[in-house]
Protein backbone atom coordinates (compact mmCIF):
# COMPACT_ATOMS: atom_id res chain seq x y z
CA UNK A 1 0.00 0.00 0.00
CA UNK A 2 2.01 2.74 -0.99
CA UNK A 3 1.00 6.35 1.86
CA UNK A 4 1.70 9.91 0.65
CA UNK A 5 3.82 12.76 2.52
CA UNK A 6 4.32 16.48 1.07
CA UNK A 7 6.20 16.76 -1.26
CA UNK A 8 8.86 19.63 0.11
CA UNK A 9 9.23 17.20 3.32
CA UNK A 10 10.64 14.30 0.73
CA UNK A 11 12.52 17.20 -1.18
CA UNK A 12 14.13 18.10 2.01
CA UNK A 13 15.00 15.15 2.91
CA UNK A 14 16.22 14.00 -0.21
CA UNK A 15 18.64 17.14 -1.24
CA UNK A 16 21.26 15.60 1.82
CA UNK A 17 21.07 12.51 0.95
CA UNK A 18 21.54 13.19 -2.76
CA UNK A 19 24.74 15.18 -1.79
CA UNK A 20 25.92 12.57 0.42
CA UNK A 21 26.03 9.70 -2.44
CA UNK A 22 26.77 11.80 -5.56
CA UNK A 23 29.87 13.07 -4.51
CA UNK A 24 32.69 12.88 -7.09
CA UNK A 25 35.51 12.20 -4.40
CA UNK A 26 33.62 9.17 -3.31
CA UNK A 27 34.31 5.96 -5.42
CA UNK A 28 31.91 4.83 -7.43
CA UNK A 29 31.30 1.50 -4.97
CA UNK A 30 30.30 3.10 -2.34
CA UNK A 31 27.89 5.51 -4.28
CA UNK A 32 26.75 2.26 -5.30
CA UNK A 33 25.79 0.95 -1.90
CA UNK A 34 24.67 4.54 -0.71
CA UNK A 35 21.70 4.26 -3.34
CA UNK A 36 21.61 0.74 -2.57
CA UNK A 37 21.03 1.09 1.33
CA UNK A 38 18.15 3.80 0.56
CA UNK A 39 16.13 2.00 -2.11
CA UNK A 40 13.78 0.07 0.05
CA UNK A 41 12.45 3.43 1.28
CA UNK A 42 10.88 3.12 -2.33
CA UNK A 43 8.01 0.85 -2.32
CA UNK A 44 6.67 -1.50 -4.62
CA UNK A 45 2.53 -1.49 -5.31
CA UNK A 46 0.97 -3.95 -4.07
CA UNK A 47 0.28 -7.35 -6.10
CA UNK A 48 3.71 -6.42 -7.79
CA UNK A 49 5.61 -9.68 -8.43
CA UNK A 50 9.45 -9.40 -8.88
CA UNK A 51 11.26 -12.27 -10.43
CA UNK A 52 14.99 -12.52 -11.14
CA UNK A 53 15.94 -13.43 -14.81
CA UNK A 54 19.04 -12.92 -17.17
CA UNK A 55 18.71 -10.88 -20.82
CA UNK A 56 21.65 -11.05 -22.85
CA UNK A 57 23.95 -12.68 -20.22
CA UNK A 58 23.20 -9.43 -17.79
CA UNK A 59 21.07 -9.73 -14.80
CA UNK A 60 17.37 -8.57 -14.76
CA UNK A 61 14.18 -8.58 -13.56
CA UNK A 62 10.60 -9.45 -14.60
CA UNK A 63 7.95 -7.42 -12.97
CA UNK A 64 4.68 -7.59 -12.88
CA UNK A 65 1.55 -6.48 -10.99
CA UNK A 66 -1.98 -8.21 -10.94
CA UNK A 67 -2.24 -10.78 -13.67
CA UNK A 68 1.64 -12.70 -14.61
CA UNK A 69 0.97 -12.91 -18.41
CA UNK A 70 1.10 -9.91 -20.50
CA UNK A 71 1.41 -9.73 -24.10
CA UNK A 72 3.16 -6.04 -23.63
CA UNK A 73 6.81 -5.16 -22.34
CA UNK A 74 8.96 -2.60 -21.40
CA UNK A 75 12.82 -2.26 -21.18
CA UNK A 76 13.49 -0.36 -18.60
CA UNK A 77 17.30 1.23 -18.33
CA UNK A 78 17.70 2.65 -15.01
CA UNK A 79 19.74 6.15 -14.91
CA UNK A 80 22.28 6.88 -12.59
CA UNK A 81 25.15 8.64 -14.71
CA UNK A 82 26.22 5.33 -16.52
CA UNK A 83 28.36 4.50 -13.08
CA UNK A 84 25.68 3.74 -10.77
CA UNK A 85 22.09 2.82 -10.22
CA UNK A 86 21.05 -0.75 -9.99
CA UNK A 87 17.88 -3.39 -10.03
CA UNK A 88 17.42 -2.52 -6.56
CA UNK A 89 17.11 1.41 -6.96
CA UNK A 90 14.39 1.36 -9.34
CA UNK A 91 12.64 -1.77 -8.58
CA UNK A 92 10.29 0.66 -7.14
CA UNK A 93 9.73 3.15 -10.19
CA UNK A 94 9.53 -0.62 -12.93
CA UNK A 95 6.94 -1.60 -10.36
CA UNK A 96 4.63 1.49 -10.67
CA UNK A 97 5.33 1.53 -14.48
CA UNK A 98 4.40 -1.77 -15.19
CA UNK A 99 0.93 -1.16 -12.71
CA UNK A 100 0.17 1.95 -14.82
CA UNK A 101 1.26 0.65 -17.98
CA UNK A 102 -0.81 -2.81 -17.70
CA UNK A 103 2.73 -4.56 -19.23
CA UNK A 104 5.65 -6.66 -17.84
CA UNK A 105 8.67 -4.34 -17.31
CA UNK A 106 12.19 -5.71 -17.81
CA UNK A 107 14.66 -4.13 -15.77
CA UNK A 108 18.83 -4.82 -16.74
CA UNK A 109 21.67 -4.11 -15.17
CA UNK A 110 23.48 -2.71 -18.08
CA UNK A 111 27.08 -2.90 -17.26
CA UNK A 112 28.17 0.76 -15.74
CA UNK A 113 31.50 2.44 -16.04
CA UNK A 114 34.24 3.16 -14.99
CA UNK A 115 34.83 -0.68 -15.32
CA UNK A 116 32.82 -1.03 -18.62
CA UNK A 117 32.97 2.31 -20.40
CA UNK A 118 31.33 3.19 -23.62
CA UNK A 119 29.92 0.88 -25.55
CA UNK A 120 29.34 -1.45 -23.36
CA UNK A 121 25.98 -0.55 -21.80
CA UNK A 122 24.80 0.46 -25.02
CA UNK A 123 25.80 -3.46 -26.32
CA UNK A 124 24.04 -4.66 -23.57
CA UNK A 125 20.82 -2.69 -23.62
CA UNK A 126 20.31 -3.51 -27.50
CA UNK A 127 21.24 -6.59 -27.22
CA UNK A 128 18.17 -7.35 -24.41
CA UNK A 129 15.42 -5.81 -26.47
CA UNK A 130 16.14 -8.28 -29.53
CA UNK A 131 16.55 -11.07 -27.03
CA UNK A 132 12.88 -9.79 -25.66
CA UNK A 133 12.09 -9.53 -29.49
CA UNK A 134 13.48 -12.56 -30.56
CA UNK A 135 13.24 -14.95 -27.86
CA UNK A 136 10.43 -14.26 -25.52
CA UNK A 137 7.88 -13.50 -28.07
CA UNK A 138 7.02 -9.72 -28.02
CA UNK A 139 6.38 -8.48 -31.66
CA UNK A 140 8.01 -4.96 -31.71
CA UNK A 141 4.64 -3.23 -31.75
CA UNK A 142 4.37 -4.77 -27.99
CA UNK A 143 8.14 -3.98 -26.76
CA UNK A 144 8.60 -0.16 -25.69
CA UNK A 145 11.68 1.33 -23.86
CA UNK A 146 11.55 3.57 -21.06
CA UNK A 147 14.27 4.99 -19.49
CA UNK A 148 15.71 7.74 -16.44
CA UNK A 149 18.98 10.34 -16.72
CA UNK A 150 21.54 8.45 -18.32
CA UNK A 151 18.78 5.84 -18.63
CA UNK A 152 16.75 8.06 -20.85
CA UNK A 153 19.63 8.58 -23.12
CA UNK A 154 20.43 5.31 -23.22
CA UNK A 155 16.81 4.85 -24.27
CA UNK A 156 17.52 6.94 -27.09
CA UNK A 157 20.77 5.20 -28.09
CA UNK A 158 19.44 2.22 -28.13
CA UNK A 159 16.32 2.84 -30.19
CA UNK A 160 18.64 4.20 -33.04
CA UNK A 161 21.48 1.45 -32.94
CA UNK A 162 18.26 -0.98 -33.43
CA UNK A 163 16.68 1.00 -36.20
CA UNK A 164 20.00 1.18 -37.76
CA UNK A 165 21.96 -1.96 -37.38
CA UNK A 166 18.63 -4.46 -37.00
CA UNK A 167 15.72 -2.41 -39.09
CA UNK A 168 13.85 -2.71 -35.36
CA UNK A 169 11.79 0.12 -34.34
CA UNK A 170 10.44 -0.07 -30.78
CA UNK A 171 6.67 0.69 -29.94
CA UNK A 172 7.62 3.97 -28.41
CA UNK A 173 10.22 5.98 -26.07
CA UNK A 174 9.28 7.23 -22.38
CA UNK A 175 12.09 8.88 -21.43
CA UNK A 176 12.39 10.82 -17.57
CA UNK A 177 14.81 13.83 -18.24
CA UNK A 178 16.95 12.09 -20.52
CA UNK A 179 20.87 12.98 -20.24
CA UNK A 180 21.02 12.64 -23.79
CA UNK A 181 24.73 14.48 -24.48
CA UNK A 182 26.85 14.15 -21.55
CA UNK A 183 29.81 15.67 -22.69
CA UNK A 184 28.05 18.93 -22.39
CA UNK A 185 29.39 21.44 -20.47
CA UNK A 186 27.65 24.53 -20.78
CA UNK A 187 25.13 24.35 -17.89
CA UNK A 188 22.88 27.38 -16.74
CA UNK A 189 23.41 25.82 -12.98
CA UNK A 190 25.85 23.53 -11.31
CA UNK A 191 23.14 21.72 -9.22
CA UNK A 192 19.39 20.73 -8.94
CA UNK A 193 18.09 18.84 -6.01
CA UNK A 194 19.72 15.86 -7.26
CA UNK A 195 22.29 16.07 -9.69
CA UNK A 196 25.58 18.26 -9.33
CA UNK A 197 28.13 19.11 -12.07
CA UNK A 198 30.90 18.15 -10.61
CA UNK A 199 30.07 14.93 -10.13
CA UNK A 200 28.23 14.29 -13.40
CA UNK A 201 31.08 15.69 -15.25
CA UNK A 202 33.28 13.36 -14.15
CA UNK A 203 30.70 10.27 -14.60
CA UNK A 204 30.63 11.28 -18.08
CA UNK A 205 34.24 11.39 -18.83
CA UNK A 206 34.65 7.61 -16.83
CA UNK A 207 31.98 6.72 -19.04
CA UNK A 208 33.14 8.22 -22.30
CA UNK A 209 36.55 6.39 -21.68
CA UNK A 210 38.61 6.38 -24.72
CA UNK A 211 35.20 7.09 -27.29
CA UNK A 212 34.42 10.23 -29.02
CA UNK A 213 32.11 12.38 -27.38
CA UNK A 214 30.66 13.54 -30.58
CA UNK A 215 29.36 9.47 -31.04
CA UNK A 216 25.19 9.64 -31.30
CA UNK A 217 25.87 6.40 -29.51
CA UNK A 218 27.46 8.11 -26.42
CA UNK A 219 25.41 11.54 -27.21
CA UNK A 220 22.01 10.96 -29.13
CA UNK A 221 21.33 14.43 -29.22
CA UNK A 222 24.16 14.80 -31.64
CA UNK A 223 23.19 12.21 -34.21
CA UNK A 224 20.38 11.53 -36.64
CA UNK A 225 16.79 11.47 -34.33
CA UNK A 226 15.05 11.30 -37.97
CA UNK A 227 12.69 7.90 -37.61
CA UNK A 228 12.53 7.33 -33.75
CA UNK A 229 9.16 5.82 -32.45
CA UNK A 230 6.45 8.30 -30.17
CA UNK A 231 8.08 9.87 -27.54
CA UNK A 232 7.31 11.10 -24.16
CA UNK A 233 10.15 13.28 -21.93
CA UNK A 234 8.86 14.63 -18.77
CA UNK A 235 11.79 16.88 -17.57
CA UNK A 236 11.33 20.01 -14.48
CA UNK A 237 11.94 22.96 -15.14
CA UNK A 238 14.99 23.55 -12.17
CA UNK A 239 16.86 20.95 -13.21
CA UNK A 240 20.19 21.25 -14.27
CA UNK A 241 19.51 18.86 -17.71
CA UNK A 242 16.43 21.58 -18.60
CA UNK A 243 18.24 23.65 -21.67
CA UNK A 244 19.71 20.25 -22.84
CA UNK A 245 16.58 18.51 -22.78
CA UNK A 246 14.20 21.56 -24.19
CA UNK A 247 17.04 21.09 -27.54
CA UNK A 248 16.43 17.85 -27.68
CA UNK A 249 12.71 18.42 -27.88
CA UNK A 250 13.48 21.05 -30.66
CA UNK A 251 15.60 18.70 -32.73
CA UNK A 252 12.83 15.89 -32.63
CA UNK A 253 10.47 17.84 -33.92
CA UNK A 254 12.77 19.50 -36.47
CA UNK A 255 13.02 15.64 -37.18
CA UNK A 256 9.08 14.81 -37.74
CA UNK A 257 9.01 12.72 -34.44
CA UNK A 258 6.03 12.64 -32.47
CA UNK A 259 6.87 13.88 -29.20
CA UNK A 260 4.86 14.81 -25.77
CA UNK A 261 6.64 16.98 -23.37
CA UNK A 262 5.75 17.51 -19.95
CA UNK A 263 7.50 20.12 -17.98
CA UNK A 264 6.87 19.98 -13.95
CA UNK A 265 7.52 23.32 -11.97
CA UNK A 266 7.91 21.28 -8.58
CA UNK A 267 9.14 17.87 -9.30
CA UNK A 268 13.05 17.12 -8.76
CA UNK A 269 15.06 15.51 -11.44
CA UNK A 270 13.96 11.79 -11.99
CA UNK A 271 11.45 12.59 -9.11
CA UNK A 272 9.19 9.41 -10.39
CA UNK A 273 11.77 7.15 -7.76
CA UNK A 274 9.36 8.72 -5.33
CA UNK A 275 6.16 7.57 -6.41
CA UNK A 276 5.63 5.51 -3.42
CA UNK A 277 5.70 8.52 -1.44
CA UNK A 278 4.97 11.61 -3.24
CA UNK A 279 1.68 12.04 -4.93
CA UNK A 280 2.71 14.35 -7.74
CA UNK A 281 5.47 12.05 -8.70
CA UNK A 282 2.85 8.79 -8.52
CA UNK A 283 0.60 11.23 -11.09
CA UNK A 284 3.37 12.02 -13.07
CA UNK A 285 4.51 7.81 -13.56
CA UNK A 286 0.39 7.40 -14.21
CA UNK A 287 0.86 9.53 -17.33
CA UNK A 288 4.04 7.90 -18.84
CA UNK A 289 2.64 4.74 -17.84
CA UNK A 290 -0.60 5.43 -19.57
CA UNK A 291 1.53 6.72 -22.60
CA UNK A 292 3.58 3.55 -22.66
CA UNK A 293 0.21 1.04 -22.40
CA UNK A 294 -1.75 3.65 -25.12
CA UNK A 295 1.29 3.17 -27.62
CA UNK A 296 0.93 -1.13 -27.23
CA UNK A 297 -2.79 -1.05 -27.63
CA UNK A 298 -3.53 -1.97 -23.90
CA UNK A 299 -6.56 -0.99 -22.98
CA UNK A 300 -6.50 1.87 -20.02
CA UNK A 301 -7.34 0.78 -16.90
CA UNK A 302 -9.11 3.04 -13.72
CA UNK A 303 -6.36 4.80 -12.14
CA UNK A 304 -4.74 3.17 -9.04
CA UNK A 305 -5.47 4.73 -5.64
CA UNK A 306 -2.99 4.49 -2.49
Amino acid sequence: MSFHLPLAVVATALRPFYRLSLNARLPYSVQRTLLDVGAPLQQVPAGAVVRPTVLAGRPAERITVGATERRTAVLYLHGGAYTIGSLATHRSLAAHIARESGSVVYTLDYRLAPEHPFPAGLEDAAAAYMELNTEHGYETEQLAIAGDSAGGGLTVATARRLIDRHGVTPAALALISPWVDPGRRDTSRDRDLVVNTAWSFDAAEKYLGNGDARDPGYAPLQGNLAGLPPTLIHVGVDEVLYPQIMEFVDKLNESKVDVTLTEYARLWHVAHLQASLVREAADAVAELGAFLGSQMGVQPHPRHVG
